[in-house]
């Protein structure tokens, strides 16, 4: 007696191919996505360092300005002892940053390093960090233009000295690019510096994680 195999229904045949053949390319992308995951990790690291590097080393180079200015216009308490801190710790991360060195640790105050600028500095200004969009923003922008304009026409000498590099503009300074700076640190808070380019990882694969 012999058995037949039944006939494989054929309207079941090509969903069950196509879901396996994603199936595949869906493992592929993951395993592609983990071998490149350090690189945006080192992209928002090395793109951060100069920010703090240059935020730090202005407050450090005129530190009596930066107390007053976390005095007088911020009117925090301790205004030397606070001006110290975020001048540390912008110094201290853009180092960290760099090296991929305590990564998760550091990145937690500049993290309230940016938030208490967000809310102290920026956030009257609204969102964006170049333009903006409320009255003040734009009454100013005129004022330049015309006071540039003035110059132009009756102190040549003055409006060529200050349009040599470029011309002057106004920018809104608002809470955008401190946002965007402390989504980028909490990303990194999360999943560390990467692999590879960090002595965090280095530091992981020899005493453990």
């Amino acid at each position: 007696t012999s058995f037949l195999r039944p006939p494989e229904p054929t309207h079941l045949v090509a969903p069950l191919r196509d879901f396996i053949m994603l199936h595949r390319l869906q493992t592929l992308l993951i395993r592609s996505a983990h071998t490149v995951g350090f690189i945006p990790l080192l992209a928002m690291r090395l793109y951060l360092v100069p920010q703090f590097w240059m935020a730090g080393t202005s407050k450090l180079m005129h530190f009596s300005d930066t107390v007053a200015s976390f005095g007088n216009d911020l009117h925090m308490p301790f205004p030397t002892l606070m001006a110290g801190l975020a001048t540390t710790t912008e110094l201290a991360g853009a180092v960290c940053l760099l090296l991929g060195f305590g990564t998760r640790w550091i990145a937690l105050p500049l993290m309230v390093t940016m938030i208490v600028a967000a809310v102290t500095v920026h956030l009257p200004n609204g969102w964006g960090a170049i333009t903006g969009d409320g009255g003040q923003y734009a009454k100013a922008k005129e004022h330049l233009s015309n006071h540039l304009e003035w110059l132009e026409t009756n102190e040549p000498d003055s409006y060529e000295y200050l349009t040599q590099h470029g011309t002057p503009t106004i920018v809104n300074n608002g809470v955008e690019f401190a946002v965007i700076f402390t989504i980028m640190l909490l990303t990194l808070f999360c999943f560390g510096a990467g692999r590879w380019l960090s002595v965090d990882y280095w530091m992981a694969r020899k005493w453990g994680k």
